[in-house]
């Protein structure tokens, strides 16, 4: 009898290769997605603020915080002054707006998921009132 043998199309198992993700260094949306980045900007958006500073606040280690703020740095999220031998660092308003208004898109859609949360909570409510 003979045999046949199967075709395995995946034998080297690099036919397909994994789709790199978009460099933080150029797209804010991938720099904000790391939790840490959020936090700081946050903590950046009442006023400027040193690394000494933020590494207290957020109880960070200062590599760390120095590597999040370059990131955010080179997509335009934050901006930095030197004062002295410190180097001073702020949230970018103008370069957050674009974020802001992209997820204000979405903000009819949580308000009518909210709306429809709250309605079903009160005649959930309503049907459990005794009837006098």
């Amino acid at each position: 009898m003979r045999r046949h043998r199967t075709l395995d199309i995946f034998r080297y198992r690099n036919i397909f290769l994994p789709v790199p993700r978009a460099s933080t260094s150029s797209d804010p949306f991938n720099a904000i997605g790391e939790a840490r980045r959020r936090d700081i900007l946050v903590f950046l958006a009442g006023s400027e603020r040193s690394v000494g500073e933020i590494v207290d606040a957020l109880s960070l280690a200062q590599p760390s915080v120095s590597k999040h703020l370059k990131v955010l740095r080179d997509v335009g999220l934050v901006d930095a002054r030197k004062d002295g031998r410190q180097v001073l660092y702020c949230a970018n308003a103008e370069a957050i707006r674009p974020l802001h208004e992209w997820t204000k898109t979405f903000e009819r859609l949580w308000s009518r998921q909210l709306s429809r949360v709250k309605e079903r909570a009160e005649q959930r409510a309503a049907a459990a009132r005794p009837k006098p």
